[in-house]
């Protein structure tokens, strides 16, 4: 590959998810949804090169952009990543994910004695301890998680 040679081509209209950790674009693409049957065009780099990480992966998704919540849930497992917003070949809008105070209704919670896994009317509620690294604590029961048990406790997975 020569010097300043783009990986993956470029989208005309959709979102790039850029600095997720490395190994995980995958979980990315399973938080929106995405899989085998999906029209859009999607292209996935794993382990790039990062002067600031050391390796990165990237998402590409053409013509689609990203809602809030799916934001609030890739903030989850990539609280460092940036989106980008792509129209007519250009950045229109460039976010940094930021992790959000507290996150209602995408994790579930892990202790199965939790209200929000017995009364259908307690949607699960987590506020945020730490940031860097995740952890999250249930306002219900006072469980408390890292970014790893929240993979695991994503309510889409």
């Amino acid at each position: 590959m020569k010097k300043g040679e783009l990986i993956v081509s470029k989208i005309m209209n959709g979102t790039v998810i850029d600095h997720i950790p490395a190994g995980r674009a995958t979980v990315v693409l399973g938080i929106l949804g995405i899989d085998h049957t999906i029209k859009n065009r999607i292209s996935m780099v794993i382990n790039a090169e990062s002067k600031s990480m050391g390796k990165k992966d990237i998402v590409k998704i053409e013509n689609r952009e990203l809602k809030s919540e799916e934001a609030d849930m890739i903030a989850l497992v990539a609280p460092e990543a940036t989106i980008n917003i792509i129209r007519n070949y250009e950045v229109a809008k460039k976010m940094k994910i930021k992790v959000p105070e507290s996150i209602a209704r995408i994790i579930k919670c892990p202790n199965p004695l939790c209200i929000t896994n017995n009364d259908v009317e307690a949607a699960s509620r987590f506020a945020v301890i730490s940031k860097n690294p995740i952890i999250l604590k249930c306002e219900y029961c006072g469980t408390e998680i890292d970014d790893r048990d929240a993979l695991n406790a994503l309510a889409c997975g």
